[in-house]
């Protein structure tokens, strides 16, 4: 019989856990403001260019990304087990779906030009962002296989090194992207191309480090991760696809939520689209905090779900959502109380739009306050589901609040109510919240209550996790 830890022993561990994820999250997403950064003193079409590049790259990514993330799940779970063949197995079969997905959606890098011409962008920008793909897309492999080592070394709580990594990466990115682009030190000046061509080293750089570290560590050996990897495991291979895809399309569904929230807000003006992409990108920012605390649930729930310790999985998904929650609070004060000193930081204040987006920006930040707390919910609620290895049904919760609820909402709250981009932000208030509220009810009805259910339910648990059949 386990021994049920203290609340404080719950939050250290969570902390512990997750603080390292947090700051690899926010890392990453620097990666992203450095390359930003310097083609924006390039050139606007070769901004522009990288800016859509970079987001048809990422809707991509989303999608194959959940084979990698459901590395961390079936490792946490068979950790909890002490079954380390299945450690291995799981983590090799999610490296072997995020190459095969590589491999498959290049074409859509190679032609990503036309597809842009398709969807209406200019052909200037179109032209430069498939110049910038052509290289980029050959970074999906390594961007989907140092997911699944992170998901991999997170489910070890190795995460120390996951960080550190992250953050090495940023910096060596900002020393090799100016030079690629601009044509400095002796390199030939390659625009667009260099940014891409920098991206992908970091990818290499990166994976091989976390590789030689994941297989060379001393303490990691005995999991023997790349012995004969070429041998397929199709029983493995199918368990992890059941898994990662309802999870990548999940992501999908949120990141297409987004997007069309950006759309519909370029339809209201460009002052208020302007105001939408600084408040956005103040949460996002924020979401980071959130998102390395689902990734630390993710892994303390699995532990204790293939140990069958269904009372302090309870207790620790109590304690995740505590501290998400206060975390919540404290962003939302932020919110409500600097809103012109945060918006300001990413604006001109002498120029001609700055009141009015400033104005835009304050509203968008109040409304953001709820948003937040909504956001953190929802991603909360799928880290403690994924710990229990049920994303099925999830993935429809989520699809149905973020599409069929939160879209319409935004759309007649904005335009037929006249609301406008207040309107929108309301809307996907709406959407979170269901999300929220339908993923927490799906969780906690599912987990155990007492000794009696724990004994019928502890045998199913073990071998495949609570799954949503």
């Amino acid at each position: 019989m386990s021994t049920l830890l203290s609340r404080p022993a719950h939050l250290r561990a969570l902390l512990a856990l997750g603080l390292p994820l947090v700051g690899s999250h926010v890392a990453q997403m620097s990666l992203h403001v450095v390359d930003t950064i310097v083609m924006g003193w390039y050139g606007v079409p070769e901004l522009a260019a990288v800016v859509l590049g970079t987001s048809f790259f990422f809707v991509i990514f989303v999608l194959g990304s959940g084979f990698a993330q459901a590395v961390m799940p079936m490792v946490a779970q068979a950790l909890g087990r002490g079954d380390e063949t299945e450690v291995r197995r799981a983590a090799r079969m999610g490296m072997w779906w995020s190459i095969l997905f590589g491999i498959l959606c290049y074409p859509l890098f190679w032609y990503a030009d036309r597809l842009l011409l398709l969807a209406g962008q200019k052909p200037e920008v179109a032209a430069l962002a498939g110049d910038f793909l052509h290289i980029a897309g050959l970074g999906m492999i390594p961007a989907l296989l140092v997911m699944a080592l992170k998901s991999y070394l997170a489910a070890l709580e190795r995460t120390q090194v996951v960080l550190w990594v992250t953050v090495a990466a940023v910096g060596v990115n900002a020393v090799l992207c100016y030079p690629l682009v601009f044509g400095r030190w002796g390199l030939p000046e390659l625009g667009v191309e260099g940014s891409a061509l920098a991206t992908l080293l970091i990818q290499i750089m990166t994976l091989v480090i976390l590789g030689l570290y994941a297989g060379l560590l001393p303490s990691l050996r005995h999991f023997h991760l790349f012995q004969r990897f070429w041998r397929a495991d199709p029983h493995a291979l199918v368990r992890v696809f059941r898994l990662g895809m309802p999870i990548g399309l999940t992501g999908l569904a949120e990141a297409g939520l987004f997007q069309a929230a950006a759309l519909m807000m370029g339809w209201v003006g460009t002052v208020e689209l302007a105001a939408h992409g600084i408040a956005m990108q103040v949460t996002a920012i924020g979401f980071m905090v959130h998102v390395g605390l689902s990734n630390a649930a993710t892994v303390r729930t699995g532990r204790f779900a293939g140990a069958g310790d269904w009372p302090n999985l309870r207790r620790g998904g109590v304690m995740a959502i505590a501290i998400s929650a206060v975390v919540g609070v404290l962003q939302m004060v932020l919110y409500l109380t600097l809103p012109e000193q945060i918006i300001g930081l990413f604006i001109d204040r002498s120029s001609v739009e700055a009141v009015h987006i400033l104005t835009f920006g304050g509203l968008f930040l109040a409304l953001a306050a709820a948003f937040q707390m909504m956001d953190a919910g929802q991603v909360l609620a799928l880290g403690l589901l994924r710990g229990v290895q049920d994303t099925r049904v999830p993935m429809w919760l989520a699809a149905v609040s973020y599409w069929g609820i939160g879209i319409p909402a935004a759309w007649i709250l904005a335009f037929p109510l006249g609301l406008n981009g207040v309107g929108l932000w309301i809307g996907l208030v709406i959407g979170l919240a269901c999300a929220a509220s339908a993923l927490m009810w799906r969780f906690w009805s599912r987990v155990p209550k007492g000794p009696a259910e724990d004994k019928t339910r502890e045998e199913r648990a073990i071998s495949a996790g609570i799954s949503s059949t």
